[in-house]
């Protein structure tokens, strides 16, 4: 196979559910020729309240049906397989593995101005420290601060996105971080840009908020470009939707975080493998 064959590959990105869309979206700002095959594990979501082994154990599968295809690149959109199961994968598939961790932690140390750095995402990424440990390899000296606000997750997918439900959320969840004088907070959820409005509001115009999905785009590019891997064609790329459980649901849900219908998304099965 050509060089030129590989690059016209997809890029494969799976999540749990539809909060990875949002990194899909951005990947195809960024990089519109590109290919891209989205897998939503929607029978098993959600990946946040799992155990690590079975998080991992579910992300090897979702991987196993995207590399079938002939991905050229794997994204891991789900910020709780990003930090249980990025080193498995990266170490047993044949392409180059992104996850939505590191991205996000690079970016915020770069940004932060005092050094204390606030955290929120699914129970499972805060529980698993991926954050905490990410920033403190960069610089030991940030104090990072974890929140684990599920509720935001729902809220998202059923478009509720503005007004006093979700400021109300976001108040309870991140009153402590006020105490603790942050001043860059981590989206550490896929799904957390769609609430950026009401967060914003509640933790204020100093606190500066880091997307994951947003750093996560200029990663891609930049492995891409480093491997001569970019497609060279001048045509639109493809995209191409998967999931492991109710196509329509997640079509309908889908529509929300892309801003545009999503039409022929098909059902493969993830049991195995």
């Amino acid at each position: 196979m050509t060089r030129a064959d590989k690059a016209d590959r997809a890029i494969g990105i799976f999540d749990s559910g539809v909060g990875g869309l949002t990194v899909l979206k951005r990947i195809a700002q960024r990089l519109p020729h590109e290919h891209l095959c989205y897998l939503g594990d929607t029978a098993r979501v959600p990946y946040g309240t799992k155990s690590a082994d079975t998080v991992i154990r579910y992300a090897r599968s979702c991987a196993a049906r995207l590399t079938e295809r002939g991905i050229k690149l794997l994204v891991v959109a789900c910020n709780t397989a990003s930090a249980y199961a990025l080193e498995t994968l990266s170490s047993e598939l044949p392409v180059p593995v992104i996850g939505v961790v590191e991205p996000g932690a690079r970016e915020a140390v770069r940004r932060s101005r005092n050094g204390r750095i606030g955290v929120i995402g699914t129970t499972g990424t805060v529980a698993s420290g991926a954050y905490a440990r990410a920033i403190s390899a960069l610089n030991s000296d940030i104090r990072v601060y974890s929140k684990a606000c599920p509720l935001f997750v729902p809220l998202a997918e059923e478009g509720w996105t503005r007004g006093e439900l979700p400021r109300s959320v976001a108040r309870t969840y991140l009153a402590g971080f006020s105490a603790r004088r942050i001043d860059t907070l981590v989206l550490g959820c896929t799904h957390y840009p769609l609430l950026r409005g009401p967060i914003a509001a509640v933790a204020g115009p100093g606190v500066l908020l880091v997307d994951s999905a947003r750093e996560t785009e200029k990663a891609v590019e930049a492995v891409l470009r480093e491997q001569g891997l970019l497609r060279a064609a001048s045509t639109p790329g493809r995209h191409q939707f998967l999931v492991s459980d109710a196509p329509a649901t997640f079509a309908r849900v889908g529509a929300r975080f892309l801003g545009h219908p999503l039409t022929g998304v098909e059902w493969v099965d993830v049991q195995t493998g």
